[in-house]
């Protein structure tokens, strides 16, 4: 106690002589009292830390020991800036963010001096290209119409669009450049949960309506879904599919978290909730439990939109879940839309740590089990499958397609070309670049004039990518890419095609249709 009684005096002591000394000679030297307000501050800093309790660093290293927590603070911009090559950062690396921005600038895309990825390492993957192709660029496919049996006003859709996010994850700013960018080229952009705003109309781009858990945009007071509110949304002209959210990659099984300093009164009113509180959709549909009530659910937005598409998004949780889900599209013969097929490494403005990084299928894994147990049950060419997560280029969308999605979405590339730099504050409403952000002062930074250009010109450069990809390969249209065009080395002797890795046997098959001429998953 003596000891701390001494180093308290003890500081203070030795800056309040400093002081008298700069007091003194202040009055014939200018130039002294630059040096006194310094001292000052340190003074009252050193008295601070000595005091508090909650931090040992700071009790027992006065003054230097705030560094510690300064560096922490800048830690990630320290990794990004000077420290992670193009190929270790994480998320997403800095080749496929430099490459996002360069195509959404329409700069040069090029990269000189060869790859810098191991092509030994186990994990890479590659197309194989044809020897004898004399076509330079594939054709530009036709556009893929979604709508089944049940669809009376069928989308022609993209191949790639922009995935779920919401306003209120999203600034207003980050949305019009979005949608903006969506108009532009000719895509679509999905709502996210969070209802739908007069920033995804304003510029009239195609939208895909997301309704989650918490019904927001259609929902009475006590949360439970409202066939009014629901149907005049659904009609506006703007929307031309909707999807209802199962689950989220990123946190599958959670719902989705808006922290309440996001929670503004206008976010709120989109939303239909109270502001500034948490708002945390929850876990599970309250208005079915089951997959008969999905599918009736499905049928019943559908009548309530006057026949537009109706689909799902789920982040696939298991052969045994979805295995009942087929059963029941055939015993009842209701048959989504579409599925879109959410993976495990999605992305998100904020989840819990063990649900982002151990809960949930990966994407490749979840898309070919979906797509293959369809093909199984015979009832594939029922519906069309979407697919998201962490599609950045070309060669990710042709992996994708050729594990049976017919379109790809993506979200993160998509907010690059909208100006992120990755500075992960998505979830603390400081996003130094107006995307992820609430904070007026911080939204007019981002120029939705320019930014809706970029994502135009983003999505543009990689659908050239992938035809050019597939030209390469001596293919048509990209909607030709099978399974057997992509590799993937799984030692560094052995190679495997996607053909032989994501191979579900026979067993996986409709019991009824078992001895059946239905053929066996992934049969090329």
């Amino acid at each position: 106690m003596n000891k701390r009684i001494n180093k308290i005096i003890q500081v203070p002591g030795v800056f309040i002589g400093l002081l008298l000394v700069f007091a003194a000679t202040g009055w014939y030297g200018l130039l002294s009292w630059f040096l006194v307000v310094p001292i000052l501050l340190v003074l009252v800093i050193a008295l601070l830390d000595l005091s508090q309790k909650k931090h040992a660093v700071r009790r027992n290293f006065p003054v230097v020991g705030n560094f510690r927590y300064i560096f922490e603070a800048i830690r990630p911009e320290i990794m990004q800036y000077f420290i992670e090559s193009d190929i270790d950062g994480a998320p997403i690396n800095r080749m496929f963010r430099s490459l996002v921005y360069q195509r959404a600038k329409n700069q040069m895309d090029t990269s000189p001096f060869g790859t810098k990825m191991d092509v030994y390492k186990v994990g890479y993957e590659w197309m194989n290209h044809s020897t004898f192709n004399t076509s330079f660029v594939a054709s530009v496919p036709s556009r893929i119409s979604i709508g089944g049996k049940d669809c009376r006003q069928p989308y022609s859709a993209s191949l790639l669009n922009i995935s779920a996010m919401s306003f209120g994850a999203l600034s207003k700013n980050a949305v019009l450049a979005m949608n903006k960018g969506a108009k532009i080229g000719g895509f679509a952009q999905n709502t996210g949960e969070g209802g739908i705003s007069d920033y995804h109309l304003e510029n009239g781009g195609d939208l895909i309506w997301q309704i989650g858990t918490g019904y927001f945009g259609c929902r009475k007071k006590d949360g439970s879904f409202c066939d009014t509110t629901f149907r005049s949304n659904a009609l506006l002209p703007s929307v031309k599919m909707i999807e209802i959210k199962l689950s989220q990659g990123a946190k599958p099984g959670h719902g989705g978290i808006l922290p309440a300093i996001k929670n503004t009164p206008e976010v709120a009113r989109y939303r239909h909730v109270e502001p500034f509180n948490d708002i945390h959709s929850p876990p599970f549909h309250s208005e079915f439990s089951d997959a008969a009530g999905l599918l009736h659910f499905i049928q019943n937005l559908r009548g309530l939109s006057d026949g537009k598409p109706v689909g799902f998004k789920f982040c696939a949780s298991g052969e045994d879940d979805f295995r009942l889900l087929c059963e029941e599209m055939t015993r009842t013969g209701i048959f989504p839309d579409f599925i879109t097929v959410d993976g495990g490494e999605g992305g998100t403005g904020a989840a819990p740590v063990e649900f982002s990084n151990s809960l949930g299928m990966p994407l490749r894994d979840g898309l070919a089990l979906v797509n293959d147990m369809l093909e199984a049950y015979g009832i594939r060419n029922e519906l069309k499958l979407m697919a998201s997560g962490k599609i950045m280029t070309g060669f990710h969308m042709a992996r994708i397609l050729a594990l049976g999605a017919d379109v790809c979405s993506a979200a993160r590339a998509m907010m690059l070309a909208t100006g992120c730099i990755q500075a992960l504050r998505c979830n603390a409403n400081t996003c130094p670049v107006g995307v992820a952000t609430q904070q007026e002062r911080l939204v007019r930074g981002l120029d939705v004039a320019d930014k809706s250009i970029r994502v135009a010109k983003f999505q543009e450069k990689t659908i050239d990518s992938l035809l050019e990809l597939s030209a390469a390969a001596g293919l048509q249209s990209p909607t030709e890419i099978k399974r057997r065009h992509i590799y993937r080395r799984v030692s560094t002797t052995r190679v495997k095609s996607y053909a032989q890795i994501y191979h579900f046997p026979s067993k996986h098959l409709h019991k009824k249709k078992a001895n059946s001429e239905l053929r066996l998953p992934n049969q090329l």
